[in-house]
């Protein structure tokens, strides 16, 4: 009678076991930054729909010295996803079916979430419906990794009173960056890596020096001049500079309501053989009477850049101005 009862409830026991593993998809992205689940079947995923799907989100970031792509994508078939839930913060689904369909739904199986439903006829009908809305779609992506970065920085935040008292901002900043330079209208801080570091810049400007018709080449002059002053090798007669065989990659944007021009581009020490990515944003405060500039760079030449660039760069776009400071 006991051997009974134990047999019957290992049994049931296995069973829940089971169909708790079936709950869920694979969960290998949940934590990841900038990963995206595809739910398409195979025999799209090899065609010419997910070329479109590859060459639209796994194309190469911008500004970066070696190819990375925008995201990583997990693909899975449909018949795989259909009846479970999944954890992953940006799901696209694609499915063949009787109506030309594209819909949004956020926080359909978890929070946060994107996830993009894709229906089309034909594969030629589905591609336009993926042509027609990436934009949009990636937008959408890039703007929760960011806030999803920032949550996490909230956990363990650096002490930013000079930074407040100095530039008039706040900047959620993770407390492993350190601050290592500071002058006048300067701060320099930085957080080691594993055979590198990541490195952020604050400094102010006045308006003149940065044209709206020669923007580029302003901003390129700038931050060489800071590189000059403040960035150093350790070899004397070594300065951080733009690296001139690459033209940045440059646009005109928003941040914190403000009119802000964001250059891309790859940063060289000259007279040394260090080199790696910047991200620069040189934001228009008329309040203040002048431009302040956040960048953000990082030296690690035997990792990939993608994620230590978008964390600088998901720094940056935490910026709130404080409205009447105390003097």
């Amino acid at each position: 009678m006991n051997k009974t009862l134990f047999l019957w409830l290992f049994v049931f026991g296995l069973l829940g076991s089971c169909s708790f593993k079936k709950d869920k998809l694979p969960e290998d992205s949940v934590a990841t930054i900038n990963t995206i689940a595809v739910i398409i079947d195979d025999q799209l995923w090899k065609g010419e729909v997910g070329d479109s799907i590859r060459n639209k989100f796994a194309s190469p970031v911008l500004g970066l010295p070696q190819e990375e792509p925008l995201f990583t994508i997990n693909q899975y078939p449909v018949k795989l996803f259909e009846g479970f839930s999944t954890d992953t913060r940006n799901i696209i689904i694609v499915k063949k079916g009787t109506e030309n369909k594209f819909e949004i739904k956020e926080n359909e199986f978890t929070t946060p979430q994107n996830a993009f439903h894709i229906s089309g006829k034909t594969a030629l009908e589905i591609i336009q419906i993926l042509e027609k809305n990436s934009s949009n779609i990636i937008q959408k992506m890039r703007k929760t990794e960011i806030s999803q970065n920032q949550e996490i920085f909230k956990d363990s935040l650096l002490d930013i009173q000079k930074i407040q008292k100095k530039f008039n901002i706040n900047l959620l900043i993770p407390s492993k960056y350190e601050y290592v330079m500071r002058r006048r209208n300067f701060i320099w801080m930085k957080s080691e890596i594993i055979s590198g570091n990541s490195s952020l810049l604050l400094y102010q400007i006045p308006f003149k020096r940065v044209h709206a018709n020669n923007a580029v080449n302003d901003i390129v002059k700038t931050r060489d001049s800071i590189g000059k002053l403040y960035i150093h090798g350790s070899d004397r007669g070594t300065k951080m500079v733009t690296e001139e065989a690459y033209s940045p990659y440059f646009l005109e944007t928003t941040l914190a309501g403000k009119k802000t021009f964001e250059t891309k581009g790859t940063w060289q020490m000259k007279n040394d053989f260090m080199s790696g990515p910047f991200i620069n944003y040189a934001i228009f405060d008329k309040e203040n009477n002048r431009i302040l500039v956040l960048e953000g760079f990082c030296y690690a030449p035997s990792k990939e850049k993608r994620d230590l660039m978008f964390e600088l760069e998901s720094i940056i776009k935490s910026i709130q101005f404080i409205k009447n400071p105390t003097k």
